[in-house]
Parts: C-alpha cells; sequence; structure tokens
C-alpha cells in the first residue's frame, strides 16, 4: 500500500469531525475566489425571473387575454415541450411557466460550475493537494463546495421569493425554492461526477449533458400530456419543478421530492470522496499512444474537443428540427395578442409573423452557439492553468500551431453549428432552406465576435478569461429578456447580436456582418500576439 494511500486509510477511520476540518476556511476561500462570478450569475438568474412579470402585464393585459393565451399554449404541443404547460392564468403563473424552467437551467449550470470548480479543479492543477498537507479533513473540499453552491442558490431563492411576492406569497415562495432546490440537485450531481471522473472539463461536459437529457424528458413529456402528469416528466428533475405549480395551487410535497434527491446524491459523493486518493478517479483517463493524426497540434485539439463538438451538434439539429416545427403554427400561437406580435417582430423584425418568427429561432441559436465558441475557445486557458500545454509546447510545436489547432475548432465548430442549426430549422418548417441557412451563417459574424474577445482574454489578459463568460452571458441575456422588456435600441446594441440583419424576411445588409468580422479577426490577432509575448501560467 503506497504512502498516499495508507494516509487515505487513516483519514476515513478518523471522526466525522476530523473529515471536516478546514472547511470554514475553504468555505470563505472559495466565496472570495467566487466574489464576481457568483454575484453576476444569482443577478442574472433571479432577474429574468423579476423581469417577467412586468412583461407578461403588458402583454396580457386583461385577464380574457391571459386565459386565452393559458388555452393556446396548453393546446400546442410545440409549446408545451419547449416550456412547459400552464397551469393557472394568473401573471404569476405566467411568469412561473415562461421563465421557471429555464431560471432552473441556469441555477443548474451556475452550481455544476461551482462545485466542479471547488472540487476536481483543484485537484487537476494540483492545488488540492498543496492544500490537503495542511489540516484540511478529506471532505472539507467537498463540503466547501457545496456549500457555496447553496449560499449562491440560497440568494436566488430570496431574490425571486422577494420579489415575486407582490404576485402572490406562497407561489413566490414555491418559485424560489423550486429553482434554488433544482439547482442544489445539480450541484450534488456534480459532486459525484466529480469523483468519477478525473478531468473538470469531463465532469462539467456530463452534467452539462445531463442537465440536457433532464430538458428532453420533460420536453417529450410535455408534448404528449397538457397537465405535466406524464411519465416522462417526472422522470425529469426539470419535469419536478413544473409540477410545483407555484402559483396554481401549489404541490410543496415536490419541495420535499428535490430535497430527498440532493440528500441521497450528496450522500453518495460523500461515500466516494472517502474511498478515493487525492487526483485520482473511479473512472480513469484511458491511455493511448500519440500515432497518426493525433500526433499533430490540430489532431490533438480536435481529440480534446471532439465530444463536445458532436454533441453540440445534435443539440442544435434537435433543436432547430423542433423550432422550424413551430414557425407554422406561430400565428396560432399568436392570435390576435398585438403586444405578442411586436414582441416577436421586435426580436425577429418587422416582417412576415412565419419570417420574424423563423428570425428569432435563428437569432436563439446564434446566441447559445456563442457559448460554445466561448467554452471552445477557453479549453486553451484549461490546457495552459492545468499545465497540460508545457509538454507539448517542449516539443517542436510553437504557440501559435498549438493555439490555432483549438481555434479551428471553436471557430469552425460555430460555423458547423449554424449549418447543422439551419439545416434542422428547414427540416422542421419543410421549405426554405437557402434563405433559413443564409439567416443562419449571418449570425456566424456575431459568434465570431464573442469568440474573438475570449482570444483577446486568453492571450493577452488570462487572469480575466472567465469574463468570456461574463460578457457571453450579458449578450444572450439582451438578446433574450431584452425584447419583451422593450429595450432602448441603445441596450441591446451592446450586443454584436443587436447590429446583425433580421433575417430571413428582412433586408440584407452587408457593413455590419463586415465589420464584426473584421472585429473578430483584430481580436483574435492580438490575443494570439500576448500569446507569443506572455509567460505561461504555472
Amino acid at each position: 500500500m503506497t504512502a498516499v494511500a495508507e494516509t487515505s486509510a487513516f483519514t476515513s477511520r478518523t471522526g466525522g469531525s476530523r473529515q471536516l476540518a478546514g472547511t470554514g476556511a475553504l468555505l470563505r476561500l472559495a466565496l472570495r475566489r467566487d466574489r464576481v462570478m457568483l454575484p453576476v450569475w444569482v443577478l442574472i438568474v433571479a432577474g429574468i425571473v423579476l423581469a417577467m412579470p412586468g412583461s407578461l402585464e403588458q402583454t396580457y393585459g386583461t385577464g380574457a387575454e391571459r386565459a386565452e393565451a393559458m388555452r393556446s399554449m396548453n393546446a400546442n404541443s410545440s409549446m408545451r415541450a419547449l416550456y412547459s404547460p400552464v397551469f393557472g392564468d394568473s401573471i404569476g403563473a405566467l411568469s412561473a411557466w415562461r421563465i421557471g424552467v429555464y431560471a432552473a437551467i441556469l441555477a443548474a449550470v451556475m452550481s455544476l460550475i461551482v462545485v466542479v470548480r471547488h472540487t476536481r479543479e483543484e485537484e487537476e492543477t494540483g492545488r488540492q493537494e498543496m492544500i490537503s498537507a495542511a489540516m484540511v479533513g478529506r471532505r472539507a473540499p467537498l463540503t466547501a463546495a457545496l456549500l457555496a453552491a447553496f449560499v449562491a442558490n440560497a440568494a436566488v431563492a430570496l431574490l425571486v421569493a422577494g420579489g415575486m411576492a407582490g404576485q402572490g406569497a406562497a407561489g413566490a415562495l414555491a418559485l424560489g425554492l423550486g429553482v434554488a432546490g433544482t439547482g442544489m440537485l445539480f450541484a450534488t450531481m456534480a459532486a459525484i461526477v466529480a469523483q468519477l471522473t478525473e478531468s473538470a472539463r469531463l465532469a462539467k461536459g456530463l452534467t452539462a449533458g445531463i442537465l440536457g437529457a433532464a430538458y428532453v424528458l420533460k420536453a417529450a413529456g410535455d408534448a404528449g400530456t397538457e397537465d405535466g402528469s406524464s411519465v416522462l416528466t417526472w422522470l425529469s428533475p426539470l419535469g419536478w419543478l413544473e409540477n410545483i405549480r407555484a402559483y396554481a395551487g401549489e404541490r410543496w410535497w415536490v419541495l420535499l421530492l428535490i430535497g430527498a434527491a440532493v440528500v441521497a446524491q450528496g450522500a453518495v459523493a460523500y461515500n466516494l470522496a472517502g474511498r478515493r486518493d487525492v487526483g485520482m478517479s473511479f473512472l480513469p483517463t484511458r491511455p493511448g499512444p500519440a500515432k497518426g493524426r493525433i500526433a499533430t497540434a490540430g489532431g490533438l485539439a480536435w481529440r480534446l474537443q471532439r465530444g463536445s463538438v458532436l454533441g453540440w451538434t445534435l443539440g442544435f439539429l434537435v433543436s432547430g428540427v423542433v423550432f422550424g416545427g413551430m414557425a407554422e403554427g406561430a400565428a396560432d400561437i399568436v392570435g390576435d395578442n398585438e403586444n405578442t406580435r411586436d414582441i416577436i417582430e421586435r426580436m425577429g423584425g418587422q416582417s412576415g409573423l412565419t419570417d420574424a418568427f423563423l428570425a428569432t429561432m435563428v437569432g436563439m441559436l446564434g446566441m447559445i452557439a456563442s457559448l460554445y465558441v466561448v467554452a471552445s475557445v477557453l479549453r486553451l486557458h484549461g490546457e495552459e492553468t492545468s499545465q497540460r500545454a508545457e509538454p507539448v509546447l517542449a516539443n517542436a510545436v510553437g504557440r501559435l500551431r498549438w493555439a490555432g489547432g483549438h481555434l479551428v475548432i471553436a471557430f469552425g465548430g460555430a460555423l458547423l453549428l449554424m449549418l447543422v442549426g439551419g439545416l434542422g430549422l428547414a427540416l422542421g418548417y419543410g421549405k426554405d432552406l437557402g434563405p433559413i441557412m443564409g439567416a443562419c451563417l449571418v449570425q456566424v459574424a456575431a459568434i465570431w465576435a464573442l469568440g474573438g474577445l475570449a482570444v483577446l482574454l486568453v492571450g493577452a489578459f488570462p487572469g480575466a478569461a472567465v469574463g468570456a463568460w461574463a460578457v457571453a452571458g450579458v449578450c444572450l441575456a439582451i438578446g433574450w429578456i431584452g425584447p419583451a422588456l422593450d429595450l432602448p435600441q441603445v441596450a441591446m446594441d451592446v450586443s454584436p447580436f443587436g447590429h446583425l440583419p433580421k433575417l430571413p424576411g428582412g433586408g440584407m445588409a452587408w457593413a455590419p456582418v463586415a465589420v464584426l468580422v473584421a472585429v473578430a479577426a483584430a481580436l483574435v490577432a492580438a490575443g494570439l500576439a500576448g500569446l507569443r509575448r506572455r509567460d505561461l501560467i504555472s
């Protein structure tokens, strides 16, 4: 038995208090490290919920309009799949229907990032081994990570419950606890995955994949039933959230189901954490010889990112088909409600309603693709901080060649996603392949601009590289809720997507597209120049 294993065995036999020694100090460290990221996430998650009642009051001003909206939404299987069934016609119930699931998804993403960052990522970079040399218990890092996630989700619950109390205290509390509970459920899920995998990136990817599967299950179940009673819906934690039925006869016992799942998953994570050595995993990375295409820098980049590219591509194809299938019924969804028509036209341009709806869906795909390009570019930063870049660059591989392999995957992958998403839209809609594909290609200019910013941060300002996520999140929020809130054009222009022509249906404008491509190229060049001149992070 090795010395590390002997130490681990001794630690596992000691008392529970010793296993948690140093938890408070690690929690303070985690909150200090995330003092910018966590408040931004919390404000985004809570903000999109609190902004919804005002928007809905403008859209559905009377009880009759809300009742008709509820009837039409529940009668449309595509809308039920995209959001969820509507269980009440009050402003609070419509707010929970419109944004509840998506707020929970954002809370889940926030939680998995926090937990993996302070567990597996610390081990991967070697910092955890140094910390463990002090008076730190074996399960203290995991406990501190889960407590940090709890603090963030508790803040979300307080803001949502307090901000929505005007629509009804019981419904506000149920919605806030549901969103926060879903976040904690995926926090404990990420804690389990972090014990199984040897890579922080893989841990995040697998947990995000489980989150995506949960959404697919919920969507499939809701498409088949109007009351959320499908078995598929109940198999999804996101389905549990909708079945809390905030503002529509709250089912408090569903919160107990979420709480039980959090406790059970937490217990599994703690058990696994006590049975492995620091830096090890239950599913170790499979070694393999560097031969064939993997012997090149580009081949290595593809090997590292191919799973991500394939997963995103499949997701865009499915999403495109679903969105395209909804386009033909856009007029039926909107009905005679002029406010809803105005929101869709503000998002998709002043054209025919079907074209405006398609343009809206194209814009949504573009904004989501920007998350891919940021994640892919930041893989460079991850390779550098984990010290895996040093052995590669110690060979006959220059920095530009090493970075170029990852950037080809990032920018080329974004182009591929929009092509596949456009193909899915055309297949779902059943026509207009050319115009839809052209509209998707136009989005690439804005996506590349955000990718270029990420390259600049990684290359010239590596300490602020994580800020690329904040910029992408702000652009997503502006494009998502800006039209519903009727934000002024100055605010909409903060996002590069606000400068693009609204296609299909609108007129093509080449100037903003060319400017955005030029900006992207300049940012990439500046980032690569910075990468060549600075020292590697060690």
